[in-house]
């Protein structure tokens, strides 16, 4: 107890995001790794139940992904529910049990059932604390506004129980880390619905400071200042298309209902875009990644609908637009925005941000490209995995040095710059 005790006192564990967005970063250039490894020479992937292709999906869902999820939540929920900081020993805990779940899963093929039964534990384990942590303030809070988290983070538990319960029975459980994906792009949704009302609106404030004589143009006819809104309408019906998307094809994969079902949901995610169109602002560093988060994840559903209903390119093309699009920008953004500013640091205005940045949205097209007919698809593939090793290969070096540092500024726990902007 006295070491953990020492370990736990370390800067990195002072909230629970600053272990859990260094574990996201470092394991998604992990993961990677090992995946072109299998690429280029068929070796590398460690032989769990399903074959290299599930530990790939898995992986990237419930490892990388989680990892992320986890962070967020265990950091954010204590804030907007107006609630003590989850405490170190909280923060080394959970990531150590992530961290044995991912060593559980890998080696769940060498132990064999014992194995299986170890990993199913752990990962089922890990998701069921994560609930438990969060559930009683979201429900205690006054007219529980946010208890859409708790709603999908229950979720992703039944899908990661899915998962390890198909294991268990000897099934193909890949279904299961389809359903994963649906729930993280809802939980997307939900998250960058408050993150960008931050993000969209300081950049309408900095438009404003930088331009006062066209301050006219961003004013409606009765002169009011026109701020951004993520208006829930739009949101909520996003999240139910791709709930609707995700249930069908779970029933029926690949279907004709399922393909229509997916077109819908890239029409409502197209149509939560109308609140985005703010002018200039849209086009500062941060408004413009996630912006991007939307874009990647409507055409994603997009190309999964068309291709259910005939189109000649495969079902994946869509699919990696979701998770290597999708989702690995949206993370990426949110390890920056939410990882600097709760660490005690101003937003990072450097270069490789963008570099970063760009390297994903190229992973995510080249990836997707790669399921078209005619195209180079090992090419694709290798020029992908490497676009996405380099962009969270900077954010684990870059932001890992600020997870691992004590704060600059006079804050003390997770609260937000405290000090003079300025710090890079």
């Amino acid at each position: 107890m006295r070491t953990l005790d020492r370990l736990a006192a370390r800067p990195l564990f002072m909230c629970c995001f600053r272990p859990f967005f260094l574990a996201t970063a470092v394991y998604g250039v992990l993961v990677l790794l090992v995946w072109l490894a299998f690429l280029g020479a068929g070796q590398g992937v460690p032989a769990v139940p399903g074959g290299p292709f599930v530990w790939h999906a898995h992986e990237l869902m419930f490892g990388f992904g989680l990892a992320a999820a986890a962070g967020f939540v265990l950091t954010a929920l204590p804030e907007f529910t107006a609630t003590a900081a989850f405490g170190r020993r909280v923060a080394l805990a959970m990531v150590l049990l992530w961290a044995a779940g991912r060593l559980a899963f890998w080696s769940s093929g060498w132990l064999g059932a014992a194995g299986v039964v170890l990993s199913a534990l752990l990962n089922v384990g890990f998701m069921g604390a994560l609930v438990v942590l969060v559930a009683p303030r979201l429900w205690r809070d006054p007219e529980r506004p946010h208890l859409s988290f708790l709603w999908g983070l229950v979720a992703m538990g039944l899908a990661v129980a899915g998962f390890q319960a198909d294991v268990l029975r000897g099934l193909y459980p890949m279904r299961w880390v389809l359903v994963g994906v649906g729930v993280m792009m809802a939980l997307i949704l939900i998250v960058l619905g408050r993150v960008s009302m931050r993000i969209v609106n300081d950049a309408l404030d900095a438009e404003r400071v930088r331009h006062r004589a066209e301050e006219p143009l961003l004013r409606r006819e009765d002169d009011e200042i026109v701020d951004y809104r993520a208006r829930p309408p739009r949101r909520n019906l996003a999240i139910f298309g791709i709930a609707l998307y995700t249930a069908a094809d779970f029933l029926w994969p690949g279907s004709v209902v399922s393909g229509w079902l997916a077109l819908a949901a890239a029409a409502a995610i197209f149509n939560v875009l109308n609140d985005w169109h703010v002018g200039r602002a849209l086009f500062s560093r941060w408004a413009l990644m996630l912006y991007a988060v939307y874009w990647l994840m409507a055409l994603g559903y997009a190309l999964i609908g068309v291709a259910a209903l005939g189109a000649p390119l495969a079902p994946s093309a869509g699919l990696h637009l979701l998770t290597v699009g999708a989702m690995g920008v949206s993370i990426f953004a949110v390890l920056c925005i939410a990882g600097r500013t709760h660490a005690g640091f101003e937003l990072d205005l450097r270069p490789w941000v963008q570099v970063a940045a760009i390297a994903l949205c190229s992973a995510a097209l080249a990836r997707a490209a790669s399921g078209f007919p005619g195209l180079p698809v090992a090419a694709l593939r290798a020029l992908s995995g490497a676009a996405w090793v380099l962009g969270y290969g900077l954010a684990a070096i870059y932001l890992g040095a600020v997870f691992m540092r004590a704060r600059p500024d006079a804050g003390t726990g997770c609260e937000e710059v405290l000090n003079e902007p300025g710090v890079a």
